[in-house]
């Protein structure tokens, strides 16, 4: 693999305007969202909607410490039902939609994109080192586009005036050709008028899968955002669609379930499949016969 080849591997940045007034993160998602087609076998639409709430997702993630996460869930009266995309610091994206072969009426010219969620709710889960519980907020669906939902949250919940962009390009033969997004945020002590001037910006900013098709940087997307800010880089990573389900886990989770639930199985194998990434695994009428025993002997 040559430097350019390796450059344009999916991966996050993140830098801060030199005024110290906004930090901005940049992620190419391109292979993230052509895994998540494939694994769930996604439309056009759901592709699109998920790309998006993948890139969003791994941006908040962007700003927790260690192995936090964070789980973006929509559900609306839409097609799509609803979607879930998680993400941690570290890099590590998955989700899935309730619908994956969901489509709208694109014959209608009042057809917006946002209908595939149509009306609902956004709710964000963080889970903190600091915290017993996930940290959980709910809102109201805008637009169901991710883009002005993720925004909107960011208002109201975390009160950070806050700009973002994602975007997922799909090609005439309907192929993903890349996908990535942006998010910047004001600091505290930043002008008043500035993130109004740069969400201003990015209201006419290039579609990021555009510049990146156009064999720009992540660097240079950022600095393009900021324009005519200067930014200087604070660090950058791999992400990638990656799901920590194994075969071990699985049978973790049989052996949660109560002892009514577990002898309705026994003398049967089970094939058990990971709603995050489509993984299948089938557990044999033997593993599940050990696992009924261990119940039993802990009941006696």
């Amino acid at each position: 693999m040559n430097i350019e080849e390796f450059n344009f591997k999916d991966r996050l940045i993140k830098g801060i305007t030199t005024d110290g007034h906004f930090k901005i993160s940049v992620v190419k998602t391109t292979e993230v969202v052509k895994t998540a087609r494939d694994n769930h076998q996604l439309s056009l639409l759901n592709t699109v909607i998920l790309g998006r709430a993948l890139t969003a997702t791994m941006l908040l993630a962007s700003e927790l410490k260690g192995e936090e996460r964070i789980r973006m869930r929509m559900d609306g009266d839409g097609p799509i039902g609803f979607i879930v995309a998680e993400a941690n610091s570290v890099g590590e994206i998955r989700g899935y939609v309730k619908n994956p072969v969901a489509e709208l009426d694109y014959s209608n010219p009042e057809t917006e994109l946002g209908d595939g969620i149509g009306l609902g709710i956004m709710t964000f889960s963080k889970v903190l080192y600091n915290e017993a519980e996930p940290k959980t907020s709910t809102i109201e669906l805008i637009k169901g586009d991710v883009n002005s939902d993720v925004a909107h949250y960011l208002a109201q919940s975390e009160q950070i005036p806050s700009a973002l962009l994602t975007d997922v390009g799909i090609d005439e033969d309907g192929n993903v050709t890349e996908a990535g997004g942006l998010m910047i945020q004001r600091l505290p002590g930043a002008p008043d008028g500035q993130i109004d001037m740069l969400q201003e910006r990015l209201g006419s900013f290039p579609p990021i899968d555009e510049l990146l098709a156009d064999d720009q940087y992540i660097d240079e997307i950022m600095n393009k955002a900021v324009s005519p800010l200067k930014a200087k880089e604070l660090n950058r990573q791999p992400v990638d669609f990656f799901c920590r389900c194994s075969r071990k886990r699985f049978l973790n989770a049989l052996a949660m379930l109560n002892f009514e639930d577990l002898k309705e199985m026994d003398g049967e194998g089970q094939e058990m499949v990971c709603q995050y990434c489509n993984n299948r695994e089938f557990i044999s009428k033997e593993e599940i016969e050990k696992i009924v025993m261990d119940a039993q002997a802990k009941m006696n």
